[in-house]
């Protein structure tokens, strides 16, 4: 184990035995909010020293076994050699799971998303490739037993989406869809070309963490332009014939949010100004991590669009996520929602800058 990931542990080690001991001192006891945050202080460091501690147990196994190598009784060296190798495998698997204890957990990792698709270049394919996004992360939200919301919709004219926001509802969506940010470009031949030639689009998706109460975004009544309309998309009579839709504008940005998808007024307003908040939320976010992360090849939370992050190769049936150089050959079962051989390179890659940024 490396010096400085060994004294990060020695220190939480440290301040997991200091808030023991505070928290078991009777004049804390009267005064709750000091008490509530040192118990999930207390809470948040148990798990990586119980581990930690296992970990200091192996390496004394470790040590004593290879005492034990150095034995004049054949079968003992060959005793101490099989638990060497036992102890040594567990080391690692044991340093590996402290690693990742180590690092910092992002507070929206299992929170709900909204998952914005936008058609760029490429007119009425480009909608088209919107549209076979969606149904790829819908069928991906379904596999893991989460639900998707539209929020609203613009529909190409030939198919698909010009633009789809939806909320996607479930533990851990954030977590695994929060690097499909960015463009993706797809490469093949349009159903309506008529002469087989291959055509390039590109769609952008966002991934915005909803947000939770506690990091409420305070939004002054001035700084709002709220309008109403009639909604445009399928729903029957009354959301067509009522007033029921909400757009806000918040004027200090010029940020533009729509909900059309409930029947109730007051429900559209409520979706739109949470939607608001997470993208006001999401802008800051970008601000902070352009100026820490610029050398990394994932952008945790920007949503940078301007970078192409993936291309979809029909003809060769080929995906490839250039942010990590993965390809791979299986784009039919991919586009059908079967995501994980993307999501978890992507995530192993995360891991491992985490951690360089650690030491």
């Amino acid at each position: 184990m490396r010096d400085s990931i060994r004294r990060r542990l020695e220190r939480l080690a440290d301040r997991y035995e200091e808030v023991g001991r505070l928290l078991s001192d009777p004049a804390l006891q009267g005064r709750s909010d000091t008490f509530r945050e040192l118990s999930m202080e207390y809470a948040r460091l148990e798990p990586v020293t119980q581990r930690f501690g296992a970990f200091r147990q192996l390496e004394r196994e470790a040590a004593a076994a290879a005492e034990m190598s150095g034995d004049a009784d054949p079968d003992m060296r060959a005793m101490a050699a099989d638990e060497q190798r036992l102890v040594a495998e567990r080391l690692a698997g044991s340093e590996a799971d402290l690693q990742r204890l180590l690092i910092p957990k992002d507070p929206h990792d299992d929170g709900n998303i909204y998952l914005e698709i936008r058609a760029g270049t490429g007119g009425d394919e480009a909608a088209i490739f919107a549209g076979d996004l969606y149904r790829m992360y819908t069928r991906y939200a379904e596999s893991r037993r989460w639900t998707v919301e539209i929020v609203s919709a613009s529909l190409g004219e030939h198919g698909g989406y010009r633009e789809v926001i939806s909320r996607v509802v479930g533990k851990g969506a954030y977590s695994r869809l929060k690097f499909e940010s960015g463009t993706h470009r797809v490469q093949r031949v349009p159903a309506t070309e008529a002469q087989g030639r291959i055509h390039t689009s590109t769609c952008t998706v966002a991934i915005l963490p909803e947000m939770a109460e506690v990091e409420e975004v305070v939004i002054a009544d001035s700084d709002l332009r709220v309008d109403t309309y009639r909604a445009s998309g399928a729903g029957g009579q009354h959301v067509n014939k009522t007033e029921s839709a909400i757009r806000i504008t918040h004027i200090p940005t010029g940020v533009v949010v729509e909900c059309q998808d409930e029947r109730s007024q007051h429900k559209n307003r409520s979706r739109a100004m949470s939607l608001l908040k997470a993208r006001l939320l999401q802008a800051e976010r970008e601000k902070q991590s352009s100026q820490q992360a610029a050398s990394r090849k994932l952008q945790v939370g920007t949503g940078d669009r301007s970078e192409r992050i993936r291309t979809y190769n029909f003809p060769q049936g080929r995906l490839t996520d250039h942010r990590i150089e993965l390809t791979l050959y299986k784009l039919d079962q991919i586009i059908q929602g079967d995501l994980d051989d993307v999501l978890d390179p992507l995530a192993r890659e995360f891991e491992a800058e985490e951690l360089a940024a650690l030491e």
